[in-house]
């Protein structure tokens, strides 16, 4: 599946003006189509997945990202809460410009009235730009089928907002 139109849309929706909007959204799209493959192969292979990111340094090389909290089934609030705060860790020390955060979660999807298990992945942009890209899927004995993505406006929580001028 391609996230490329997806994110094309997105960027409709929540984009302000000019080309560092437009790199901020082809950046974050590059992290959307790495991050996903993995969260498809735990789902296949172990029916779940931990919390887990990517992060994209100016040169744009992108790495995986976990959090570790020293317990064997640590709750995946406190992976998250981790990841960001190790996100917002390497922003002051000026070595990210995007992330992508992943997890999973119970979602209802737009015109549906039920609520079904969907892959978030929230992108976060040094250039004011954060947009939470939901994947909802059904997993049936290994087999993982994914439904129609949608998108919200994100919570900018790893990068301080900056006004435009």
């Amino acid at each position: 599946m391609r996230i490329i139109a997806l994110l094309l849309l997105i960027a409709a929706s929540f984009s302000v003006s000019g080309q560092a909007v437009a790199d901020a959204k082809a950046e974050c799209e590059v992290l959307l189509n790495e991050a996903m493959p993995f969260a498809q192969k735990m789902l296949r292979e172990h029916t779940e997945f931990y919390p887990y990111g990517y992060e994209m340094n100016s040169a744009g090389d992108i790495k995986l990202v976990a959090g570790y909290t020293g317990t064997e089934h640590p709750k995946s609030q406190t992976i998250i809460d981790l990841l960001i705060e190790g996100f917002k860790q390497d922003v002051a020390a000026k070595n990210v410009k995007a992330t992508a955060l992943v997890y999973d979660l119970l979602v209802v999807p737009p015109g549906a009235s039920v609520k079904t298990d969907a892959i978030a992945v929230a992108l976060d942009h040094r250039e004011n730009y954060s947009v939470i890209v939901i994947f909802p899927y059904a997993l049936d004995h290994g087999n993982l089928t994914i439904g129609a993505p949608f998108a919200q406006k994100g919570k900018s929580a790893v990068f301080p907002l900056v006004s435009p001028n």
